[in-house]
């Protein structure tokens, strides 16, 4: 049986726990695990693309089938570079599912032998969000405890 391949794409700024107990779960699943990071030349993101990739290398240090890598373009396209059969996304909660139903059926349009598999995040991480990591950060607040320390470091350093 072919090893299955799997990408959980994101634009991970920054990584939070709820990525990582994503990342984690899904390595325990899949014979191998892509982080892809999204290059979007569209999106204003607080990290620039290295910063994201080297937290990420960071956090995920000691997990074997983990890699970390970067796209652009149509997922599906990346996919299919890396012979992955499965996209891993999270939902947090039902809005999350519209938007996600949404994008897996129209990647399994373009290529119907890409599964989309959803997780739940750990109840400790279901509210989440890099977006909500960066406002507290923004405004002053602690991010213990959403955040490894060395990105709650980075984040103190980004909002001076």
């Amino acid at each position: 049986m072919k090893p299955v391949i799997a990408i959980c794409p994101g634009s991970y700024d920054p990584v939070t726990y709820g990525h990582l107990d994503l990342i984690e779960r899904g390595a325990r699943v899949f014979d191998r695990l892509i982080v892809a990071v999204l290059r979007n030349i569209q999106k204003n993101p607080l990290f620039g693309l290295d910063e994201r990739v080297e937290m990420l290398k960071e956090s995920t240090r000691g997990m074997e089938n983990v890699e970390i890598d970067v796209f652009e373009g149509l997922l599906v396209g990346y996919a299919r570079s890396q012979n992955a059969r499965v996209i891993l996304r999270g939902i947090r909660a039902v809005s999350d599912y519209e938007y996600e139903l949404q994008m897996a059926m129209m990647n399994r349009k373009m290529e119907p032998r890409l599964e989309t598999v959803f997780m739940l995040p750990a109840e400790t991480f279901s509210f989440l969000s890099s977006s909500l990591v960066k406002e507290i950060s923004g405004l002053g607040g602690s991010v213990e405890g959403l955040v490894p320390p060395m990105v709650a470091q980075r984040l103190k350093a980004k909002v001076r």
